[in-house]
This record gives C-alpha cells, sequence and structure tokens, in this order.
C-alpha cells in the first residue's frame, strides 16, 4: 500500500484524527469521571476502567506513530520504520487489550505476567526481522506465530467467559450488569480488528478506512461494556472454608433461614450472604446445591417465582390493582426479564400465558 497517497486523502486523514482523538479523550473520560454517563446505577470496576484507559491510549498513541513513520521517518529505510512501529504495537496495543478482556473476569484477579511471555516469541521473531533485512520468510513466521497467539488468546476468552457464567449461576440470584457474555462482542470487534490490521498491507485504501471505522467502533462498544458491567466485590466467607463432608442440616437451615425468613426477597443476595446469614460455610452452600442439581441462581429465582404466583392468586382474590412488573419486583426481581426468563424455566410457560390460564 502506498501509504503517502493515504496522506495526502483530505477525508482520510481526517477520520484518521477523529478516531485518534476519540481515543484520548475516551480513556481521559474512563479515568478522570467517577460517575458513569451511560448507567448511573452501576459502580464499574476500577480495574477495567484503568485497562480499557491504557488500551485507548496505547491505540491512539499508535496512530501517531503510524502517521511520523510515514511523514517524518525515523530512517531512510521504509522496512526498518515498518518494523518499529510494528514492535511499538506489539508492546503497547496488544498487551493493553489482552488485560482490557482478562479485567472482565471478576471471579478471580489473573495474572497478567503470562500475557507477557507468550508475546515473547513473537518480539524475539521481530527482532530477527531486524538482523535479517529484507527476510520475506521471517516476516512470514512473525506474522503466523502472532496470529497463532492471538487465536489461542481468543479461545481461552471464550471458555473463560463460558466458565465465568457458570460461576455467575452459582453465586449471584440478579444477573443484571454482571453477565459479560456480550462481551464476546468485544471480542469479535476486536478479531475483526486483528484481521484488518494484518491484511491493511496488502488490502488497499478500502481496509484502511475500514480499520479507521473498526476503531471507532470498538472504542464505542468498550465504553458501553466499561460503564455497563458492575463491580463484583467478594464478600467473606461466614467461617472459614472447610472440606467435604457435607453437613446434614443445610437443607433444614435453608428452609428457616432463607425461605421462612423470606431472605429470597432481597434483591443482589449473592451466595456469601446466604451463606453468612444461615450461618454454614460458603464451600458447603455451594457444594449442597449441586448436589442438588441447582445453581444458586435458579434456586433463589426459584423461591421468587413461587412467591410471585402467591401473590398473584392473593391479589386476584382481594381484587387489588396490580401489574405483573410490580408483583415481580415485590417478589425479589430487579429486572422484569429475568423475571420472566425464570418464571418460564419454572412453569414451562411464560407470565402472559400462565395469567391467562389461571384466570379461567
Amino acid at each position: 500500500m502506498d501509504y503517502q497517497q493515504l496522506v495526502e486523502d483530505v477525508f482520510y486523514v481526517m477520520l484518521y484524527g477523529g478516531v485518534t482523538m476519540s481515543g484520548v479523550v475516551a480513556a481521559f473520560y474512563l479515568l478522570f469521571r467517577k460517575a458513569n454517563a451511560i448507567a448511573p446505577e452501576v459502580t464499574s470496576p476500577l480495574r477495567l476502567r484503568r485497562w480499557t484507559a491504557a488500551f485507548l491510549l496505547a491505540s491512539a498513541f499508535s496512530h501517531v506513530w503510524w502517521l511520523l513513520e510515514v511523514a517524518h521517518p525515523l530512517t531512510k529505510d521504509p522496512f526498518t520504520d515498518y518494523l518499529i512501529a510494528c514492535f511499538l504495537d506489539l508492546i503497547t496495543v496488544f498487551p493493553a487489550m489482552m488485560g482490557t478482556l482478562l479485567a472482565m473476569l471478576q471471579d478471580r484477579r489473573r495474572p497478567f505476567w503470562p500475557v507477557c511471555v507468550s508475546l515473547l516469541p513473537v518480539v524475539v521473531l521481530l527482532a530477527l526481522c531486524f538482523v535479517f533485512q529484507r527476510s520475506k520468510t521471517c516476516l512470514m513466521i512473525t506474522h503466523i506465530c502472532f496470529l497463532l497467539l492471538i487465536a489461542l488468546f481468543i479461545l481461552y476468552m471464550v471458555f473463560a467467559v463460558r466458565r465465568y457464567g457458570r460461576w455467575l449461576q452459582d453465586n449471584y440470584a440478579d444477573l443484571e450488569h454482571k453477565e459479560i457474555r456480550q462481551s464476546l462482542l468485544v471480542l469479535a470487534v476486536f478479531l475483526i480488528f486483528f484481521a484488518m490490521y494484518e491484511s491493511v498491507e496488502t488490502g488497499g485504501r478500502a481496509f484502511a478506512y475500514l480499520l479507521q471505522v473498526d476503531v471507532l467502533v470498538l472504542t464505542g462498544l468498550l465504553l458501553w461494556r466499561v460503564e455497563t458491567l458492575q463491580e463484583l466485590t467478594p464478600d467473606a466467607p461466614a467461617v472459614q472454608e472447610a472440606p467435604s463432608p457435607i453437613p446434614d442440616n443445610i437443607g433444614p437451615l435453608l428452609e428457616m433461614k432463607c425461605e421462612r425468613a423470606q431472605l429470597y426477597l432481597q434483591h443482589d443476595l449473592s451466595l456469601a450472604q446466604l451463606s453468612l446469614a444461615v450461618g454454614t460455610n460458603h464451600s458447603y452452600l455451594s457444594k449442597y446445591f449441586a448436589q442438588q442439581g441447582l445453581t444458586y441462581n435458579a434456586y433463589i429465582n426459584g423461591l421468587r417465582v413461587r412467591h410471585f404466583i402467591q401473590l398473584y392468586h392473593e391479589s386476584v382474590a382481594s381484587r387489588r390493582m396490580f401489574t405483573a412488573q410490580q408483583l415481580a419486583y415485590e417478589s425479589g426481581f430487579h429486572s422484569y426479564s429475568t423475571f420472566s426468563a425464570a418464571f418460564k424455566q419454572n412453569t414451562g410457560k411464560t407470565v402472559t400465558a400462565w395469567m391467562r390460564d389461571s384466570a379461567k
């Protein structure tokens, strides 16, 4: 691709500059604004805000040094300047991207050093490209190694997101602003970014434009993801973790402390909070639900659905004016969409169909 022609394209330069500035503005917004603009009721994970800001700044600086590589090259050799720009991207943009995706997973704090170690082979190969100037073979091997690394990381993220979803089901009754399956969309846009990044050399001007649009979409998507993801602060278990066997009194304790006391009506009730109220071990309670073939989420929301049905019949009998949304909230559901899904899972019918059949 003739980058000099791109620099002379006024529309491309405007788009390029706009994308660069949007990344800087978004990064400073995440770093210095304390409250969310998109979802004011949500408290975003601080670690995710910082990693996302780091990625956006790294992406913006990447735009700067690629422009300098064309307008004011560091050396007289374009190939060397190209390798320098690739090296700067490799040690800034891609680690920040991986850190951002990992920070979305809050079940545990994942170490960052494996990411650095995984990048070392590509760094070494890129250094060899400096040594063996004009070696297309060395450059091709570097690209293949880099793409393989990205593919492995994407596979890991798909697996980790699925596992994270199960962890949420096992620990939280209310999943609003906690689920990160939508983060796979961010991963997909990242994948498009990588494909275009690798193809821009041979893809021509259209690919260069599409790459900038992709970065712009990615910036907006990351802002949305950060501001709609609730920070999860793990609660300390009631007592020190202990191994099996599970005590025989877990079931009666749950019936007395949770079901009869209607503790399930509390919004955002977590497994750790329930174990504290019941007076048992966090691990015991988790294993108990697993033995029953339940998740914690299914157990609590099952109780809430039964409470909704009871409230419905009582309201009909007393001729009280009500809405399904109102009864769902009184039954402990914070979100009507969550209630609808839980209701159908427990009864096999939609709320509307069940209410229609009950009125007959």
